[in-house]
């Protein structure tokens, strides 16, 4: 399976310079207590552990084909003592075919941009979502990638990649009805869209 185009697992100590409240971030779009959420594309874990401890007791779904870094997760979340997280190694272009539910929420984190067929995607993200859940997309601004600096370098994805929040709107719900869509933006660099089903 292909992974998706430039979207590497970032450093945490930069991305905790851009992200330095994840949790703040998630509750800010809508996630809540007691609530099941998918995270495509979790990696180790930035977004998928704070994402438990608000949710709790429902479960964190963390998706990723890369079994190292969910091995990683698991491991930070025994740390913690986070035990609502669930990783699951499974192909996000085949979402409802890897969860065992339909989701509360499905959360893509700085992964739009890299995905071959966002239509496709889109589409299966409704699916997966229970009546009245939610598909929160956060990505990176369409600015030039010299602009968008951590640490004193360039960081995210070429500028070629990057999706304006027009763009990925029109993309999403020509793929899936969702029924509304907010966006929220997210300083220094990035937008979030927050559609629901």
């Amino acid at each position: 399976m292909e992974r998706f185009q430039n979207t590497g697992q970032p450093d945490w100590d930069w991305w905790g310079r851009l992200w330095p409240t994840p949790g703040e971030t998630l509750r800010r779009l809508g996630v809540e207590s007691d609530q099941s959420l998918a995270e495509v594309g979790s990696g180790n874990g930035y977004f998928a552990l704070p994402a438990a401890r608000i949710t709790a007791p429902g479960t964190v779904y963390a998706i990723d084909l890369d079994e190292s870094l969910l091995a990683e997760l698991e491991a930070l979340a025994d740390r913690q003592g986070i035990d609502n997280v669930e990783t699951l190694c499974c192909d996000a272009r085949a979402l409802t075919d890897g969860l065992p539910e339909a989701v509360d929420t499905v959360l893509l984190a700085n992964a739009f941009h890299g995905i071959s067929d966002p239509e496709a995607f889109a589409a299966e993200a409704f699916e997966a979502l229970a009546p009245g859940g939610r598909f929160l997309v956060v990505n990176w601004q369409d600015r030039p990638r010299t602009e968008t600096t951590v640490l004193g370098e360039p960081r995210g994805p070429p500028t070629e990649l990057r999706v304006s929040p027009s763009e990925t709107r029109a993309i999403i719900e020509d793929a899936a009805p969702f029924s509304t869509a907010r966006r929220v933006e997210l300083p220094p660099y990035h937008y979030a869209l927050c559609f629901e089903r």
